[in-house]
């Protein structure tokens, strides 16, 4: 449990009462902490949309597509809080265990790309399959019934 950012001050503000004074505290930050990654904008509007949620759940002005989620302040309720709204927004079935599998947002975007692609495949393997199967039947049934016509 590392704070995400830190904030000098001369004095912490107090109440009459002398508790802390939350209201009186300076806002935090938005902007992105500085990290070894230099900054790259999203490339696509999928990426867009995913460094969108991070900056919203974040509360960072911006996310960069290799700026890594844990670095940029991040923490397992975070986590769940992306992978509910990637859920949400992207009609995808993401586990929050993903997020730690691919902390960044093109890491996260190519993951989820390619976990639709191959949904896709398995539901057109199966549908081919499918069409395959009842064709073989068709023609097994055509077959049996040139048969009984010679016969």
């Amino acid at each position: 449990m590392i704070p995400s950012s830190f904030v000098v001050l001369e004095a912490m503000p107090v109440t009459a009462t002398g508790k802390v004074d939350r209201r009186a505290l300076p806002a935090l930050s938005r902007t992105r902490p500085e990290l070894n990654t230099t900054f790259v904008a999203p490339r696509t509007l999928f990426e867009k949309e995913l460094a969108q949620v991070w900056t919203e759940i974040l509360t960072l002005d911006f996310v960069g597509i290799h700026d890594n989620f844990f670095e940029l302040g991040g923490h397992s309720l975070a986590a769940t809080r992306i992978v509910s709204r990637v859920i949400k927004n992207f009609q995808v079935d993401v586990p929050v265990e993903a997020l730690f599998a691919a902390p960044t947002v093109a890491e996260m975007a190519a993951m989820i790309i390619e976990h639709e692609a191959n949904k896709l495949e398995e539901q057109d393997l199966s549908r081919i399959l499918a069409e395959l199967d009842s064709f073989a039947e068709d023609e097994t049934a055509n077959l049996l019934a040139g048969r009984k016509q010679y016969d």
